[in-house]
Parts: structure tokens; sequence; C-alpha cells
């Protein structure tokens, strides 16, 4: 038995070369091109992945809607994709981007904002927004 998952071809185009999980997904972490901080994770399914590699922009899939966003499409909270890496396995997707704005529905820069400190969880970073002005329609 191979304990070794296939490593994508050299060469191949990104989509074909993703390992999707059984749902159709793939996780893709967010990092901000210029500063390397980690702003988020979400999903991307095989549509998700046509639709960045086609504007240059992020597009990702809801799991709790059931289908495909931009980000920034209510918020304008845009991302450039500025690369797209594959990691070794064929499994995940590190995306490089240039972030307009915050990258967090919280109003946050960043997804990460709590750390572990002696046992407890610590809120790190303060909204730069508030969420409520980031979906007013």
């Amino acid at each position: 038995m191979n304990e070794h998952p296939p490593s994508p071809t050299a060469g191949a185009p990104l989509v074909d070369a993703i390992r999707f999980d059984a749902a159709g997904l793939v996780p893709a972490v967010v990092q901000q091109h210029d500063t390397g901080q980690v702003l988020m994770l979400a999903w991307m399914n095989r549509a998700a992945v046509e639709s960045t590699l086609t504007t240059g922009e992020g597009h990702y899939y809801s799991r709790s809607r059931g289908k495909q966003w931009r980000k920034g499409e209510s918020s304008g909270q845009v991302q450039r994709v500025h690369e797209i890496r594959l990691d070794c396995d064929g499994d995940a997707l590190l995306l490089i981007v240039e972030q307009v704005g915050v990258a967090c529905h919280t109003g946050r820069r960043s997804c990460w904002f709590h750390r572990v400190r002696d046992g407890r969880i610590e809120v790190i970073a303060a909204p730069e927004i508030d969420p409520a002005a980031l979906y007013r329609s």
C-alpha cells in the first residue's frame, strides 16, 4: 500500500491538480502579500477556484449557505489575488492576496484575533470597522 498520496503533477493546470475532499471542497488559507499576516481560512470548490483564476479576486464556497461567494461582494472588502500555491499533497491552497480593508466579518483585519495565554483565550485585536457597517445594503 502506498503510504503517501499522489502529488500534483508539475505543470498540470491548477484545478486538475487539486485533490478536493469528498464534498468537492479544498481549504484555502489566505495571507496578506506584503506582511505575511494570515487573514482567514475559507473553503473553495472547483467553481470558486476557476472564478478566482478568471477574475483575479478571491472567490470561495460557503458551506453554511451552500453557494459560491466573492470576497467583498456585500462588504466591499475585496481580495486581489497575487499568487495561489498548492501544498505538497494537493489538498490545501494558500492564496497570497492584497486585502482591501478588513478580511474578517467581525470588522477585524484578520480572523485570527484570539490567542491562548495561560490556558485562557484572549482577544488581541479590536475591530477596525463596525461589522454592521460592512454589510449595509
